[in-house]
């Protein structure tokens, strides 16, 4: 496997991969499309920091998207990471995540954060972060709407 910056032709498999993990609404895939473009028009000046995670043959397995916490010195959040459905538990996520932490300590990050949903069935994303090291550190009630929770987990590296 092989970690390289998000290329154009990449674009319509990311989308897929997407739609197929089932975890994103269609305004949060919406959103994910955006930044994607972004990236692909401005690099990283759009603020945005995408990479890929590809096969042997150069294809697509998963992303990550991440940038710096505006108005902070050494945060950052990790806005996206998806891996193809019938690859999850391989270790590109892991990958994905080692390599991002390395990337963010390269430029001088020394605090990452992800939030996530209490609804079910993000219980493998929260399982995943917390065997990434991940450690949550918020929890705010009703966030994203009654009954589904914000949840913030925090590494420092």
């Amino acid at each position: 496997m092989k970690i390289r910056k998000l290329k154009n032709k990449d674009r319509e498999k990311i989308i897929k991969i997407l739609k197929e993990t089932d975890m994103f609404t269609e305004e949060e895939i919406n959103v994910a499309t955006e930044l994607i473009d972004e990236f692909l028009a401005k690099d990283e000046e759009s603020g945005y920091e995408i990479y890929t995670a590809v096969d042997d043959a150069d294809n697509p397995t998963g992303y990550i998207c991440f940038g710096k916490r505006p108005l902070t010195q050494g945060t950052y959040d990790i806005y996206w990471i998806a891996v193809e459905p019938s690859l999850q538990g391989n270790g590109i996520g892991k990958n994905l995540m080692k390599f991002t932490e390395q990337k963010i300590k390269e430029k001088g990050g020394t605090l990452i954060l992800v939030e996530t949903s209490s609804q079910e069935k993000y219980l493998k994303t929260r399982l995943f972060y917390k065997s990434c090291g991940y450690e949550e550190v918020a929890r705010i009630k009703d966030f994203y709407k009654v009954g589904d929770n914000l949840i913030i987990f925090a590494k420092y590296i």
